[in-house]
């Protein structure tokens, strides 16, 4: 099967009329071990991202902790500002050797993370820039701000947030537009349902990470083997097809380090699910 998704995917349009296919890209899995350093094979992941723009990938998603900053150079090299792909990235997260992930919301850091993301994208202007998770340590209001200068400057055109609560949503809508939420959700694990309803109340998208988690998991795995079967399908695409199906607004985005995989998700957006697979797939009981 062709898996260009130019024909199959739904789009989702941001507040400036801006749209994107709703079936993304996840650019995570394009670095070393542990998510530390450059991919073991930079040539597969250049190909890997280059092969997903041209079978109609439109919106990518990275972060300058992916790496750190590998990701982000990948993309820059591969996709060289393609105006027709719109790329997002995080900042807010510190690493280390020992691949710990450790929340930095300080707004100095933050605009000093931005000059290192442009860079390495090779763009004048990021294209959605999202606060990768709120920090204990620093008011949260004090580093949406940041992100809402950035904005004013120029640096990037869309504001995103990732693993807030509705609570802050809303504290954040408060300072600026918000373009997208990232949290993780997928069809094992709902626990984000009220902040994708928030989503869907402000035409704001919906981001869900680890979309595939379910497939492992001992509730949800049965069931998606099950519907994949009567769909010759794989337990991966069923999941992203549900996550397509399930909201208007969500923007799944599938990573992989493989071409093979890629086109292998990207044939989710073909996928047709009947009644009986979604409410077999509704009836999950999430974790």
């Amino acid at each position: 099967m062709d898996p260009d998704i130019r024909n199959a995917s739904d789009t989702f349009e941001f507040d400036d009329g801006t749209t994107v296919n709703r079936l993304g890209f996840g650019a995570m899995r394009l670095t070393g071990e542990d998510i530390i350093g450059a991919p073991g094979d930079e040539a597969e992941a250049t190909r890997v991202l280059q092969r997903a723009v041209e079978a109609g990938v439109d919106f990518v998603d990275t972060a300058d902790s992916y790496g750190p900053g590998v990701s982000e150079r990948l993309i820059g090299e591969a996709i060289d500002d393609d105006p027709d792909v719109l790329v997002a990235s995080k900042a807010g997260l510190l690493r280390n050797r020992e691949g710990d992930w450790t929340p930095h919301g300080d707004p100095e850091f933050l605009k000093n993370q931005v000059l290192c993301s442009l860079d390495r994208l090779g763009v004048d202007t990021i294209d959605l820039y999202q606060f990768h998770r709120p920090d204990p340590d620093t008011d949260f209001e004090a580093s949406v701000h940041a992100f809402a200068e950035m904005k004013d400057e120029k640096q990037i055109e869309r504001v995103g947030l990732s693993n807030v609560s509705v609570e802050q949503l809303e504290t954040a809508l408060d300072i600026v537009d918000v373009a997208t939420v990232q949290n993780r959700y997928d069809v094992g694990n709902r626990d984000e349902e009220a902040v994708l309803r928030a989503c869907e109340k402000r035409g704001i998208g919906f981001i869900p990470w680890g979309p595939m988690y379910a497939v492992d998991e001992d509730e949800a795995g049965p069931v998606l083997d099950s519907v994949a079967e009567r769909r010759d399908a794989t337990p991966h695409q069923v999941a992203l097809a549900w996550l397509l199906g399930h909201s208007d607004v969500t923007l799944p985005i599938p990573g992989t380090s493989s071409v093979d995989h890629l086109e292998s998700n990207l044939e989710a957006a073909r996928l047709e699910l009947t009644d009986e697979d979604v409410a077999a797939l509704d009836g999950i009981d999430p974790r």
